[in-house]
């Protein structure tokens, strides 16, 4: 019985270590040219010395010059933000990410001071629907939340950037004075939400917020629901790796996500 026993124990860590092997290579495969980067982070708990801690679980999605999207990596770390983002833009472009156009995120602790260092120039895309969100928190009274959600809507709906520019001035002056902490709020957050006028318009659909992303993270979640809690790091990025590859390999053999013709 226990000479059975040991056999199988050994038979699952050599399974385990197998996996282990297979998903480290698809997190650090080859990656070449994407047209444009999706960032996002989540946190899951993990017991980490005795006590029970976040950890950040970062994920990047790219989108080729053929239009087909794939998750490009993932990274799960406990150490402060920045020094995580710039470790893991790092190891993407370290595997031959280049040529992007594009970088979309949410506002992201330690993010831009990140993507500055590693991505310099590369324009960047804040999510619209977090933003929309962080400024709903600005609004000095409950009963003009609706008003200014669809006055930024109106900012986001411009076709070209003058004019989303001077929709948010108008924005900017009507708050002025019964909100001017708002008023100053959008003026300077706005703009970095405005930076997708300038890709082609049969893109910008996809590429106004990281909400790709959050399809992905719903899936995550729905398989980390079970474990509640990770033992350890390595087991966070084991499960989130293995999700995460499933479902690229899944969307790498449908059809185009964006027409990358369009002009």
């Amino acid at each position: 019985m226990g000479h059975a026993q040991g056999s199988s124990v050994s038979r699952i860590s050599r399974a385990a270590a197998e996996l282990d092997e297979q998903l480290s290579a698809w997190r650090d495969r080859p990656i070449g040219e994407i047209t444009y980067l999706i960032l996002d982070a989540r946190y899951e708990k993990v017991r980490h010395g005795g006590a029970i801690v976040p950890c950040a679980l970062l994920t990047a999605i790219g989108i080729g010059p053929d239009g087909k999207r794939s998750i490009l990596g993932c990274s799960v770390q406990l150490s402060e933000a920045e020094t995580h983002w710039r470790s893991f833009l790092q190891s993407l472009v370290d595997r031959g990410m280049r040529g992007i156009k594009l970088v979309v995120s949410d506002d992201h602790a330690g993010l831009k001071a990140a993507r500055q260092a590693v991505l310099t120039g590369v324009p960047w895309q804040r999510c619209q629907f977090h933003l929309m969100r962080n400024a709903m928190a600005h609004a000095p009274k409950v009963a003009i939340r609706p008003e200014i959600a669809s006055d930024i809507r109106r900012v986001f709906d411009a076709d070209e950037p003058a004019e989303a520019e001077r929709r948010l001035r108008d924005v900017v002056a009507r708050y002025q004075k019964p909100a001017p902490q708002l008023a100053a709020w959008l003026e300077e957050n706005v703009p970095e939400a405005l930076t997708v006028l300038r890709v082609p318009a049969a893109h910008r659909r996809r590429l106004r917020t990281t909400n790709g992303l959050e399809r992905l993270n719903k899936e995550i979640k729905r398989r980390t629901r079970v474990a509640t809690l990770f033992p350890n790091e390595a087991s966070l990025l084991r499960l989130a790796s293995a999700v995460l590859s499933e479902i690229s390999d899944d969307w790498e053999t449908e059809r185009a996500y964006l027409t990358m013709e369009a002009r």
